[in-house]
């Protein structure tokens, strides 16, 4: 995809405006940015003393452990439908 087939989406993520660009439908877009945006209210709520850029690389570690944790349950899950398939 070239770059002017990309879409420019504006997102708002705690307060502020991001044009996000890429291939991604504005739909996905707009779900990941409100994600973001929850997390960081989230863990705004118990950690009120963070400033913004702490509370984003906080929202990104929390983010990227979830993350993990996923795809460490799905090799699991691939791992028992492969020995019932056996």
């Amino acid at each position: 995809m070239s770059q002017e087939d990309k879409q420019r989406i504006t997102v708002e993520i705690y307060n502020r405006k991001y044009t996000i660009v890429g291939e991604e439908s504005e739909r996905h877009v707009k779900l990941v940015a409100n994600l973001v945006d929850q997390k960081m209210n989230d863990i705004h709520e118990v950690n009120k003393q963070l400033d913004t850029s702490s509370l984003a690389v906080l929202t990104a570690v929390n983010t990227m452990n979830d993350y993990l944790k996923l795809k460490e349950d799905y090799a699991t899950l691939l791992g028992s439908i492969k020995k019932k398939e056996d």
